[in-house]
């Protein structure tokens, strides 16, 4: 077998190594493996603050999030800054025939901007948010999420994943006490916010009303709900509604639902982060929607 000048491996060598790092790099960003620390970049910098962000500005990073960005035709986008490596991994060849203007960079010039923490991978989209989507437009949607003040942008991102997943229409939630569309929370949902409507609402108990009126049957999740999930489901059209990390549902929010139930768990611990119930919670109610 023929060598070609990479260290002495074959071009086949190369490929299966490019395609194992791919590999690694798209269950990191899923974060099914951790990402290796990187001490000698990720040590603080001192005096670094993060730079202001306009609000019709926003600032994407990481491989699996770019991509997912770039090929959004709803993304406006300003300006893509890639490392030389970055571009081959993003297989972005000819910078020339892009139809947005694009920036060679180091990493360390990421870095600068993201900050010491960012795992951007060589790779930083600035751009608009999405446009703004409205609950009149979900009626058709048999599936909705919605969060009650749910304010981790990493747990928002992970639900986001997990109702892609499941085939949810939208992540609906509060304006006030939840993260904005971010560099964070895109990275964290790792190309959901692409795929999936992040609508942001001035009050949730009205919102859940309108969901009624939609045909919506509205069921909070509450670990002393007076029935399990599978048996609360009903109907063709469901909205489930996660209470924040902390607090759960609100009060009024509990009251608006037109049902509350609790997700039986056999075993000693009866709790669990936001974003691991809101996966089960789906999984169940997609299960009862399909038949």
């Amino acid at each position: 077998m023929s060598k070609d000048d990479t260290g002495g491996k074959s071009a086949k060598d190369t490929h299966y190594a490019k395609l194992r790092r791919a590999h690694r790099d798209h269950k990191r960003e899923r974060g099914e493996i951790p990402t290796p620390k990187d001490d000698r970049r990720r040590k603080p910098a001192d005096g670094w603050k993060a730079p202001a962000v306009a609000p019709d500005q926003v600032y994407l990073y990481g491989l699996h999030t770019v991509r997912a960005a770039l090929d959004n035709p709803e993304r406006k986008i300003i300006k893509l800054s890639v490392s030389l490596n970055a571009a081959q991994r993003l297989e972005l060849a000819d910078f020339s025939t892009l139809p947005y203007p694009v920036e060679t960079v180091l990493p360390s010039d990421l870095d600068k901007v993201l900050g010491p923490e960012a795992i951007h991978q060589g790779v930083m989209l600035e751009t608009r948010p999405l446009p703004v989507r409205r609950l009149e437009a979900l009626k058709d949607s048999p599936l909705l999420l919605v969060l009650d003040q749910v304010t981790d942008p990493h747990n928002v991102g992970a639900i986001m994943r997990s109702a892609v997943a499941f085939n949810a229409g939208a992540v609906i939630t509060t304006q006030r006490h939840s993260p904005t569309e971010s560099g964070v929370l895109a990275k964290t949902a790792s190309g959901a916010l692409e795929l999936i409507p992040y609508i942001q609402i001035t009050n949730l108990s009205d919102a859940l009303e309108e969901l009624h009126k939609l045909g919506f049957l509205t069921i909070g999740l509450d670990s002393e709900g007076p029935a399990p999930l599978e048996g609360t489901l009903s109907g063709q059209r469901i909205a489930l509604v996660m209470g924040s990390e902390g607090k759960g549902l609100r009060q009024k929010t509990r009251a608006t639902c037109k049902a509350l139930a609790r997700l039986d768990m056999p075993g000693a611990i009866k709790s669990l982060n936001v974003s691991n119930a809101a996966a089960i919670a789906l999984y169940a109610t997609q299960r009862h929607l399909l038949g």
